[in-house]
């Protein structure tokens, strides 16, 4: 997955306050002596740079682009955060972490479960014992229900961006194809990028199903950052694993 275009717009297109309920999510989750933290997925660092406040963090991302504004985030912050590029699925050059985060559903990316069970397996070789695996995940009731069909326009004063959503070819996946016009001085006119984002989930079985054939215990399942129980129409599953 490459966020060429979409790494320009992404921390436009978030909502600030979902990064300052992900890092409460994670300070609950956790003990005082938890200290060490790597963030999988980080994206441009938003988060990342939120629990450097009270962890010792590394920040990994599949995305160049994304690292980089991450670690000028970082630096205008006055904040020391080592991002390095790495796969979720091969965290092998990692040292081993008390806390272990992959969150805004990053976890969906994966193609089947084979690779979350890869995933998984990376989370917990990388994790000291006692440490926590936490990430998050898109309900069945998002994926099937309130994605189909979704659509989405940003614009700014040299630039838009159209988002629309299908229903992808496996059961409970996604696809999103993301269209960005960006204003070209050399022609006059706007060049157009295109970006193919497919995403899947699974029952909340299959996820602990999994995590636990891995190894993890104590494997809690949450909705709204861990505020309440899944309900039917949780848009977002939470997940809380111990090694």
């Amino acid at each position: 997955m490459i966020y060429n275009s979409f790494a320009r717009v992404y921390s436009e297109l978030m909502d600030d306050s979902l990064y300052a309920k992900w890092a409460q999510y994670v300070e609950k989750q956790v003990s005082a002596d938890d200290k060490k933290l790597l963030d999988v997925a980080c994206g441009t660092g938003d988060l990342t740079i939120l629990l450097a406040d009270k962890f010792q963090v590394t920040g990994t991302d599949l995305s160049e682009e994304m690292l980089k504004i991450a670690d000028e985030k970082a630096k205008k912050a006055q904040k020391t955060i080592p991002f390095v590029q790495s796969n979720m699925m091969d965290l092998y050059d990692f040292d081993k972490f008390d806390v272990i985060t992959c969150f805004d559903d990053s976890i969906c990316y994966l193609k089947d479960e084979d690779e979350l069970a890869v995933a998984f397996n990376q989370a917990f070789e990388h994790l000291n014992a006692g440490g926590k695996y936490l990430f998050d995940a898109h309900s069945l009731y998002q994926m099937d229900e309130v994605f189909p069909g979704y659509m989405f326009n940003h614009r700014t004063e040299d630039s838009a961006f159209m988002w629309n959503s299908f229903e992808g070819e496996y059961p409970h996946s996604i696809e999103h194809e993301l269209t960005f016009f960006n204003w070209n001085e050399k022609i006059k006119g706007y060049s157009v990028n295109t970006e193919l984002h497919k995403e899947r989930t699974y029952p909340v079985d299959t996820f602990v199903m999994i995590l636990k054939d891995i190894g993890f215990k104590n494997v809690q399942v949450t909705a709204d950052f861990g505020e309440s129980a899944v309900q039917d129409d949780s848009t977002r599953w939470f997940f809380s694993a111990e090694k």
